[in-house]
C-alpha cells in the first residue's frame, strides 16, 4: 500500500474547533515542530499519535496558548488561544500532573472552578456532579495525598471537564487507569461529543484511541504524516485466510475472482489461501465457493488493517533514538 500526505479541504477556521496553518516552533535552532496543519470540526474525537519526540506536547503547549509558535497559524474555537474568552472554554488534563495534595478534591475542583471564573452556586451542584461522573462520587472529602495515581488521574480529568467547555485536551487521559477505568473514560470522552464538545486526544494506547476517535493524525519530528477519518485510514483491502481441506484448481479459480490470492503454509496439515477483498461484504461468497466445490471449510478470518499496524508502517521507529525523551 502506497502512503502519502494528505490534505484535506475544510470549513473557514471560524467553524472549527482547531485549525492551523503550516505551525512551526524552533527551540534553540532546532524546529521541533514544522509545517504542521490540523482541522478539528467542533464535536468531534482527535486522536493525535506520534513517537517520542514528535513534537506533541508543543503541539499541544502551542494550541492552549501556553507557548508562542515561531511561524504559521493557530486558530482555537474561532479565535486566538491567547484570547482570555478562548481559554475560557478549554479544559486541559496533562500528562504529567501536579496536584495541590494538601487539597480535598472537593477544594480542589472549587479552586479550579474559581480560576474558570464560575460561581459559588454553581459550583456547589456542579462538583458533585463530575465527581460522580469520573468515578470518585462520595471521595470528594478525602485529601489528595490520600488517592491513588488512578484516581489522581480521575481528578484531573474532572477538573478538565469542570467549566463545561467547548474543547477538551486529553494528554494521555487513561495511562493510570485499570481496564474498568478506561472504559469509564471512553464512557466519558463518547458523552462529551454527545454535548457537541471537541476532544483533542494523545494517547499511546492505541487500542483506545480506535474506539474512540472520528479521525486521527500522525506525526513524526513534528510533521503530519498522514491524517484523515477512521473509516478512510483503516480502509481499503481486508485479507482473508482461509483454510480448507483441499486446495483445487477450480477453487483458486473461483477465489481469484474475489480477490488477489497468495498461498499460505499448511497449519495442522490443513491447506491455506489469504484472499485480498476490497470489500467486506465479499466475504460470504469465499464460504459459497468453498460450498460449491464440495470442500469443507476450517477457517475464515479476516485481518482487518488496525492502528497499531498503520502506526508501524508510517513511523519508522529506528530514527526515534535522536528525539527520545524530548515531546
Amino acid at each position: 500500500m502506497t502512503l502519502t500526505k494528505t490534505r484535506h479541504a475544510a470549513p473557514p477556521a471560524a467553524q472549527m474547533a482547531i485549525a492551523t496553518d503550516s505551525l512551526r516552533k524552533v527551540y534553540r535552532g532546532r524546529a521541533v515542530v514544522q509545517g504542521l496543519t490540523l482541522n478539528v470540526g467542533p464535536g468531534e474525537v482527535f486522536g493525535f499519535l506520534g513517537p517520542n519526540g514528535a513534537g506533541k506536547s508543543t503541539t499541544i503547549k502551542m494550541l492552549l496558548g501556553l507557548v508562542m509558535p515561531t511561524s504559521g497559524s493557530v486558530s482555537v474555537l474561532g479565535g486566538s488561544p491567547q484570547d482570555p474568552n478562548v481559554r475560557q472554554q478549554l479544559g486541559f488534563l496533562p500528562e504529567q500532573f501536579r496536584f495541590q495534595t494538601w487539597m480535598t478534591a472537593q477544594e480542589f475542583l472549587n479552586f479550579h472552578g474559581r480560576l474558570a471564573g464560575m460561581k459559588q452556586g454553581e459550583l456547589r451542584a456542579r462538583i458533585p456532579q463530575v465527581l460522580e461522573q469520573v468515578g470518585l462520587g462520595g471521595r470528594g472529602n478525602e485529601t489528595l495525598n490520600g488517592y491513588s495515581k488512578g484516581m489522581l488521574q480521575r481528578t484531573g480529568l474532572a477538573q478538565a471537564i469542570l467549566a463545561r467547555p467547548r474543547l477538551v485536551f486529553l494528554d494521555e487521559p487513561t495511562s493510570a487507569l485499570d481496564p474498568i477505568g478506561r472504559i469509564e473514560v471512553r464512557e466519558i470522552i463518547a458523552g462529551l461529543k454527545r454535548e457537541g464538545v471537541a476532544v483533542f486526544l494523545n494517547s499511546h494506547l492505541l487500542s483506545e484511541v480506535e474506539q474512540v476517535c472520528d479521525h486521527v493524525a500522525f506525526v513524526k519530528a513534528g510533521e503530519v504524516l498522514r491524517q484523515g477519518s477512521m473509516a478512510t485510514l483503516l480502509g481499503g483491502e481486508v485479507p482473508v485466510e482461509v483454510r480448507v481441506s483441499l486446495l483445487t484448481p477450480e477453487l483458486l479459480s473461483d477465489l481469484g475472482k474475489l480477490g488477489e490470492v497468495e498461498a499460505l503454509p499448511e497449519d495442522q496439515g490443513r491447506p491455506g489461501v489469504q484472499v485480498y477483498l476490497t470489500r467486506d461484504t465479499d466475504l460470504p461468497l469465499i464460504a459459497r465457493a468453498v460450498s460449491a466445490n464440495g470442500l469443507n471449510l476450517y477457517a475464515l478470518t479476516p485481518h482487518r488493517p488496525d492502528l497499531e499496524g498503520l502506526f508501524l508502517e508510517l513511523i519508522d521507529t529506528s530514527g526515534d533514538q535522536k528525539t527520545a525523551g524530548q515531546k
